[in-house]
């Protein structure tokens, strides 16, 4: 009897001890293998045991600085923004949808590497745990996440891609069924809006102080749109930069050894193909050179939120082996395709933050699954590089693929990509430099840059524009730059989009007397204007008033490309209607402000009263003048603002956001700044207490290595024992 007490005993202790762990038990054990450092700016330095913790830890943090970002990046890019922001969300859902659907996501999963998986779940369990500890947050969509979920957020560039098919065609086609006209196959772009973009510059030793190369690292992004932060794990991982809310790797920024920025590119990585339909035995097949083949259909229900309810709508989802129907141009379904290959972008952009050379920075490149971007690289071997684009397709040149093609035709098909070797790139050029400001390749290494007619004009419809002139300017002058030296010079305050606007000005005034004498001290201000912006300048505050007006009054030239268009308001308009458009912007700064003697800074503003993504503007609040102004004149350190909600004044909303200056060397240093903070909480202490340093362009120095980190260290942590 004792002997079967005894292993009655023994069952139930091994039995308790066999029992499987809980999802909670199992969060905190790997939060005990994760500590976070918060330096004094409340930048978040994670550090793990295994790159799965660094990731858990990493996502943590992210949602302790602004949770409803980085939820909102999920529903929207997994096609559920309607559920909270209602019906007009909708076909930006289907859109999602269209690429990929939430089975395909799982399928996807399921058949990615294992080390990846880790990574994902470490992503999904760290903001599981983060909404755990903190159940007073209220997800407005999603109230668990899932591993699977950055199958949907992988940046290839996802948002650059997707977001260039247009939701007008989709609507049109899904909603009503109607054509759509062709060139509303795009999204529009509104010519007041700032321009999206970035800048990136690598420089050699040969022009730096201490013979180390450097790196700007200045995307143009809507303010808020990343954090910042450092991590690190015991297996190889350290990497410190921007990160878009929500995403389990450094985007743009550097390691020790090597720094890497992302520009905007213009390179064609999609392609709109013209299907010819028909129900042929009661089925939707498509035509492809002598055979019908089906179109792939299926349908997905939709829910959006009216009013307190939720709704649905269900839509029928159709595809081609060219990819989704996007919409409809007469008779013929239009097919979109672009990169869509999650998994391999996703590996891309992690195995990016772990290369140590260019060697190996150009391995990762061969996955060439980051499409709408250029890539600016620099590292402490003293190597620069240039990657105009990565991911291209291969294409039969006799077509024009800048408009839609045949699909019937086999010859249209996408013929593979093109190898890395066969882009345009940039290695170690005699000019010791390299810039892209989303500007034309053929400029970015002087002299020394490609030449166009040694590539398909696919590969680089890139335009010049106003930034890529002045960046070629400041950098044929730079010699023994310092970080403090690149500081100024990614800030020179010179505007080249004036350059011909003034002159063309000054000379109407000087045919026209009369008007000379009436607005003389006007005349004046502009005539010895040296074409600098400041938070003082009244002329800087004429010419943007003038810039506008000109954009505004019906007289910009329907062809060219924007600088084109711009100096022709110096060199193609009547001086009559020159002198009409001048008026017309002194007349709006008189009557909004009561004189046209108007300082730029008290125009121009910094505002950030909530962390709502929706932000809003109050001349009564309390604001921060800014000297730096839009990139659409040329700055170079972009302050994109205008008029909200009535406001008289304009602010600052997208534009310089997150930038480093860094120097690589025996060891790494870098400068940094945040547009506002690092937190989206009006309640925390760094919420704005970047904003006056961004308006002083007073960059705070970034502290990599521990020890740095420890002697800057405000707060240090567990996730979940903060």
């Amino acid at each position: 009897m004792k002997k079967l007490s005894f292993l009655f005993l023994l069952a139930l202790i091994i039995s308790c001890q066999s029992e499987p762990q809980t999802e909670v038990e199992k969060w905190e054990e790997q939060a005990a293998r994760v500590e976070i450092i918060r330096d004094d700016f409340g930048v978040p330095h994670i550090y793990g045991k295994t790159d799965a913790d660094a990731v858990f830890g990493m996502l943590y943090a992210q949602c302790e600085d602004d949770f409803p970002r980085v939820e909102r990046n999920y529903y929207w890019a997994m096609g559920r923004l309607a559920e909270a922001e209602g019906e007009q969300a909708l076909y930006s859902d289907l859109r999602a949808r269209l690429y990929m659907t939430i089975d395909e996501a799982k399928e996807m999963y399921e058949d990615a590497p294992d080390w990846l998986k880790e990574l994902c779940e470490a992503y999904a369990d760290g903001i599981n745990y983060y909404l755990h500890t903190h159940p007073e947050v209220k997800p407005k969509v999603l109230t668990r996440f899932e591993p699977w979920y950055p199958l949907f957020f992988f940046e290839g560039s996802i948002g650059g891609d997707i977001e260039s098919v247009s939701t007008r065609g989709i609507a049109s086609f899904y909603g009503q069924g109607k054509e759509i006209a062709l060139a509303d196959l795009t999204e529009e772009v509104d010519i007041n809006e700032e321009p999206k973009g970035s800048n990136g510059f690598a420089i050699s030793g040969e022009h730096t102080a201490s013979g180390n190369a450097m790196l700007l690292i200045n995307p143009h992004t809507s303010f808020y749109f990343r954090g910042e932060s450092q991590v690190v794990s015991e297996e190889g991982l350290n990497a410190y930069g921007a990160t878009t809310w929500g995403q389990f790797f450094i985007y743009q920024g550097f390691n020790e050894n090597n720094g890497w920025m992302h520009t905007s590119t213009q390179v064609d990585f999609k392609d709109d193909f013209l299907e010819t339909v028909e129900e042929r035995d009661g089925k939707l097949q498509y035509k492809y050179g002598e055979e019908w083949r089906d179109v792939w259909t299926s349908e997905v229900t939709l829910k959006y939120k009216d009013g307190d309810e939720m709704k649905e709508r269900t839509f029928p989802l159709y595809r081609t082996h060219h990819g989704p129907i996007t919409g409809k141009s007469g008779d013929k379904w239009i097919a979109t395709a672009l990169n869509w290959e999650p998994v391999d972008a996703l590996i891309q952009s992690y195995k990016r933050t772990k290369t140590q050379n260019h060697d190996e920075f150009w391995e990762m490149m061969k996955i060439r699954r980051n499409s709408s971007n250029n890539t600016v690289y620099a590292d402490a071997n003293g190597t620069i590089a240039y990657y105009h684009g990565d991911f291209i397709p291969k294409r039969d040149p006799q077509f024009d693929y800048s408009r839609p093609v045949d699909g019937s035709d086999p010859r249209t098909d996408w013929q593979g990509m093109h190898e890395l070797e066969d882009i345009i790139t940039i290695v170690n050029p005699e000019n010791g430099w390299i810039q892209n400001c989303n500007s034309t390749p053929f400029t970015a290494a002087a002299e020394f840059s490609p030449k166009p007619e040694d590539y398909p004009v696919y590969m680089a419809p890139d335009a010049e524009n106003f930034r890529g002139v002045h960046a070629v300017q400041v950098l044929s002058e730079a010699e023994n730059l310092t970080v403090d030296g690149l500081i100024e010079l990614a800030h020179d305050p010179y505007l080249p989009a004036f350059e011909k606007v003034v002159p063309g000005l000054i000379q109407a005034f000087d045919n026209n007397p009369a008007k000379r004498r009436q607005w003389k001290e006007a005349y004046d201000i502009m005539k010895t204007w040296d074409l600098t912006t400041s938070k003082e300048s009244v002329a800087m505050t004429l010419a943007h008033f003038y810039g506008n007006a000109y954009y505004a009054s019906g007289e910009v030239p329907r062809t060219g490309d924007g600088m084109e268009r711009f100096h022709y308001l110096g060199k193609g308009l009547s001086d009559a209607k020159k002198l009409e458009i001048f008026e017309t912007a002194l007349n709006k700064i008189e009557q909004d402000f009561g004189t046209w003697k108007l300082p730029w800074g008290e125009y121009n503003r910094f505002q950030r009263l909530s962390g709502d993504m929706d932000l809003q503007y109050d001349d009564d609040q309390p604001s921060i003048a800014v000297g730096m102004t839009t990139a659409r004149w040329g700055a170079l350190a972009a302050f994109g603002a205008r008029s909200f909600n009535g406001t008289k004044k304009i602010y600052g909303y997208r534009g310089n956001s997150f930038v480093a200056m860094v120097e690589f060397g025996d060891k790494v240093r870098a400068k940094s700044m945040l547009a506002g903070g690092q937190s989206g909480d009006p309640e925390s202490p760094h919420f704005d207490d970047q904003a006056q340093r961004y308006a002083d362009i007073n960059f705070k120095e970034v502290p990599f290595y521990r020890e740095d980190v420890e002697a800057r260290a405000k707060e240090t942590y567990r996730p979940g024992k903060r």
